[in-house]
């Protein structure tokens, strides 16, 4: 690796990685394939610039979302530089065609280690992102009142932020999921009220 490393074939090219750097975005086409080779980079979902969700780090020298160049598709997370670091960088269609002349044995094993740990990120996202839903969903629970009229009410009497600290997720986070919960037609807004205009479907967010 170390040779390999001296001399890298297919294009490739280093440079130098800064702290808060976006590497990769989530849902883009993987155009080239990222060997981080040292620095840390946190994996998760970023909203308004910030690192939301953080699942898990990588500590170079390690591959970022290979399976994303490897297969063809688009970045499942974010990939945000926490610290300097330096890349080494291969255009796509060029390791594509490199993996094609492998014997198929050996092509195969490589897809499937890359698409192992694709699924692995995956997981560890959805998990995370319906956790934060769910305490959402229970805090909302929680902090519900019925109306004289029969109405089921949350009036939000603290900061977003303070609130989002509660359920351990940031508030562009919390933000997202009500707005979610909006458009899917679980709650309404007016002003600093929440109207809960499905129960049932609140309830089953919060697994109750």
């Amino acid at each position: 690796m170390s040779n390999w490393l001296e001399s890298p074939p297919f294009g490739a090219r280093r440079r130098a990685m800064a702290a808060g750097e976006q590497v990769l975005r989530r849902h883009a086409p993987a155009e080239r394939m990222v060997y981080l080779l040292k620095g840390r980079v946190a994996i998760g979902l970023m909203d308004s610039g910030q690192m939301a969700h953080r699942v898990m780090d990588s500590t170079g020298p390690a591959w970022l979302d290979p399976a994303a160049a490897l297969h063809q598709l688009q970045h499942t997370a974010d990939f945000l530089a926490e610290t300097p670091g330096e890349l080494l960088e291969v255009p796509a269609t060029s390791m594509r065609q490199w993996l094609a002349a492998l014997p198929v044995g050996q092509r195969q094993m490589m897809l499937e280690l890359a698409m192992a740990n694709r699924q692995q990120t995956e997981a560890a996202l959805g998990l995370m992102a319906k956790d934060a839903e769910s305490r959402c969903a229970e805090w909302l629970l929680h902090h519900s009142e019925v109306t004289d009229s029969g109405g089921i009410t949350v009036p939000l009497r603290e900061r977003k932020r303070s609130i989002a600290a509660q359920l351990g997720i940031a508030p562009e986070t919390l933000s997202r999921i009500l707005r979610h919960l909006r458009e899917s037609g679980v709650i309404s807004q007016s002003g600093s009220v929440l109207n809960v205009i499905d129960p049932g479907g609140l309830q089953r967010l919060a697994g109750v």
